[in-house]
């Protein structure tokens, strides 16, 4: 088997936005919050052979042609407990359009099976207790945010965890 990489396509949160959500990420100890920067995923991390990066690439192109540049309104925090400890800020508009490039984005060539049924969120607190989780989903509830999102990220995870952009696909619409 050849080389492979773990790769994530997701939507980035803009600034001033994303140090207010890191920030939180970092205040309740979640040791994610210096690795994976704010984001609204699309592909959750997955293991692809370093030669189909290319066609990869292509395929998100593509994919960044079925959306055109939407407003993204997140606000207040919810939670995947006790199914999983999570704590996130919730989109409150522009699902549809996460939902529209999550099916572009996870098919031929990057098909992967996902645990749960796909729900757009800015994840805060991942796997800690829930006195941690708990300070999160009170100290963002009131969190309201408002931009346009031009593009999304395809992210590569390096050797020590972090994820780091790797291409842009500007959102193109047709």
């Amino acid at each position: 088997m050849g080389n492979r990489i773990t790769v994530g396509v997701a939507l980035a949160i803009p600034e001033p936005h994303a140090a207010v959500l890191a920030g939180w990420r970092r205040r309740i100890g979640d040791p994610e919050a210096g690795k994976v920067p704010p984001h609204v995923t699309l592909l959750p991390p997955t293991e692809i052979e370093a030669d189909q990066l290319e066609l990869v690439e292509k395929h998100l192109a593509e994919a960044a042609t079925t959306v055109l540049p939407f407003t993204m309104r997140l606000s207040g925090t919810g939670s995947f407990r006790p199914v999983s400890q999570v704590v996130f800020v919730q989109v409150s508009a522009g699902i549809a359009q996460c939902e529209l490039l999550e099916r572009a984005v996870r098919r031929d060539p990057i098909v992967r099976e996902v645990e749960f049924p796909y729900h757009p969120h800015v994840t805060v607190g991942h796997d800690l207790a829930d006195e941690y989780l708990d300070q999160a989903y009170h100290g963002l509830r009131d969190f309201v945010a408002q931009f346009r999102v031009q593009a999304f990220t395809l992210y590569a995870q390096a050797e020590d965890g972090t994820w780091r952009p790797h291409r842009e696909y500007p959102l193109t619409g047709f």
